[in-house]
């Protein structure tokens, strides 16, 4: 088992008084699985995957990763598990406008000191970017963007991919081939996949699905 997650509560304290954005949500990941995490709006999807990414702690519960429970580890900790074992693809992307392509590639697995130069050749040419490795990310159109994110990710061969509607900002022929690429690329690797997705058919391509309803597992 990859990861599993148990009876995790998170509430916002807000101007209307307190938000109970999760209410005892269960989940298990295997190696090599796949998983969409669907619900509407508010439902506590992108809530979820940042407290399995440790960019937050639950109020509440378990996250086991590969056995370490994630719930209690510190700023630092946390911070070292997004470095190497957890990787996450935001939806905006989250390039270095100053980096070129290729050392935005390079940039999260240098810093997990996992860094293999033929590892990110390889994900260049798969991802389609080799024509665009010494150009910056303002020169690139959103899709290529979105790869580059992707490759990002994937340099540093995290044991889970996180995913928070990573082809959110692409029409649907470019979403499907970036898909296409994150899945094959995951499973060469064996890590397991997480993605928020509101797409019915992007979730209808992955192992499993999971649906959240405010804030509890429907």
């Amino acid at each position: 088992m990859l990861l599993t997650v148990k009876d995790i509560h998170k509430t916002y304290h807000t101007a209307d008084g307190p938000f109970e954005v999760l209410r005892g949500v269960d989940l298990t990941l295997h190696a090599g699985e796949t998983l969409a995490l669907t619900g509407e709006s508010g439902s506590g999807k992108s809530t979820l995957l940042h407290l399995i990414g440790g960019l937050d702690a639950p109020d509440q519960g378990q996250i086991q990763l590969i056995g370490q429970d994630i719930a209690q580890l510190d700023d630092n900790g946390r911070a070292a598990l997004r470095r190497g074992t957890v990787g996450v693809v935001f939806q905006q992307f989250n390039l270095i406008p100053s980096l070129r392509v290729a050392d935005n590639i390079a940039f999260q697995a240098r810093l997990a000191g996992q860094h293999d130069p033929a590892w990110d050749a390889t994900l260049g040419d798969r991802m389609g970017l080799t024509a665009q490795l010494n150009k910056y990310p303002e020169q690139l159109s959103g899709g290529q963007q979105q790869r580059v994110a992707i490759a990002r990710t994937l340099a540093a061969k995290p044991q889970l991919v996180l995913a928070d509607e990573p082809t959110g900002n692409l029409d649907e022929a470019t979403a499907a081939a970036v898909l296409d690429l994150m899945l094959e690329l995951v499973t060469e690797t064996d890590a397991g996949l997480l993605m928020v997705t509101h797409s019915a058919d992007l979730a209808g391509r992955m192992s499993r699905r999971l649906h959240l309803r405010a804030g509890q597992v429907a």
